[in-house]
């Protein structure tokens, strides 16, 4: 179970194969048009999707969903995305991430956002001891600025959504996936991803998920929906089992329970909240090439 951090030289290069191979599902979605034409609105810079930066090293990730307590409007993202070790570093509970405060750079946004809630720095504080949570609870929040916070959409691009927070998922249900890793090299066609549950585990905090194509480095945060458009979860490791390729996406419902809780920021008060899209929830599964 690996982290997927930044993508480096070496990931680029494996990917070229995987872009290469997929080039007839590009041709097949950029004649129907469906990507480019839900991709977001082209008023919205800011939404779902969108690759974040943390701290002036930082890893380049993707914002899941867009939260709000009220009074601020956040973009969701893994945790690990501001983690300061290495890519095996992926229990919560010990492993060195930068301080909330630390400036996100937002794609889209005109003013960075801040780090304003971590798990990993959360269950640290508090001195969390289970081990599920420590692994699996991969979650972060970035407050935009005001400015851009009344630029930003909730919705997913390309699916729509999400209609509200998921309670998991059955082995073998459909989720839709949209990630953003500057290894897609530009191509929208790649961002969207359809796939099934293979398995949930880690006593409900973890989901193995199997799409085309997967989440690769630079996906990482990037959020899920389930067959009505729910929110799911989080891409937050690559995994190794029960195939190479797999993906592990920590469970959302259990992180924002975790985070309104004794775990969660100051200020919050446990009002912390999905905000549901404001485009109507469309599934539409892309087309799966046998040579991607």
């Amino acid at each position: 179970m690996t982290a997927l951090p930044e993508p480096s030289r070496t990931a680029r290069r494996l990917l070229r194969a995987g872009l290469a191979a997929g080039a007839a599902l590009v041709v097949g979605l950029a004649t129907a048009g469906t990507a480019s034409a839900q991709d977001g609105a082209p008023d919205i810079d800011v939404h779902p999707g969108v690759m974040t930066r943390t701290g002036p090293e930082g890893a380049q990730c993707t914002a899941n969903f867009v939260f709000t307590d009220g009074s601020a409007t956040y973009l969701g993202q893994a945790a690990h995305c501001a983690g300061t070790g290495s890519s095996t570093d992926v229990d919560g509970c010990e492993a060195d991430s930068l301080p909330l405060g630390t400036p996100v750079e937002v794609e889209g946004a005109t003013a960075p956002g801040r780090l304003a809630y971590s798990s990993w720095l959360s269950m640290q504080e508090r001195g969390e001891t289970d081990p599920d949570t420590c692994l699996f609870n991969d979650f972060a929040l970035v407050e935009l600025a005001p400015d851009d916070a009344a630029r930003t959409s909730p919705a997913v691009p390309f699916y729509g959504g999400p209609t509200g927070v998921a309670d998991g998922v059955a082995t073998g249900g459909v989720v839709y996936g949209y990630g953003n890793s500057s290894l897609r090299q530009g191509v929208r066609a790649l961002r969207p991803k359809t796939g099934t549950s293979a398995g949930t585990a880690g006593g409900g905090w973890t989901h193995t998920v199997i799409t085309v194509p997967p989440g690769v480095p630079g996906d990482s945060g990037s959020g899920y929906l389930t067959a009505d458009g729910r929110a799911l979860g989080v891409l937050s490791t690559l995994n190794l089992a029960p195939a190479p390729g797999t993906n592990g996406i920590s469970d959302l419902r259990k992180m924002l329970d975790y985070a309104n809780g004794p775990g969660g920021p100051g200020g919050l008060g446990g009002a912390l909240r999905l905000v549901e899209g404001d485009r109507p929830f469309t599934p539409q599964p892309v087309p799966i090439d046998p040579a991607f």
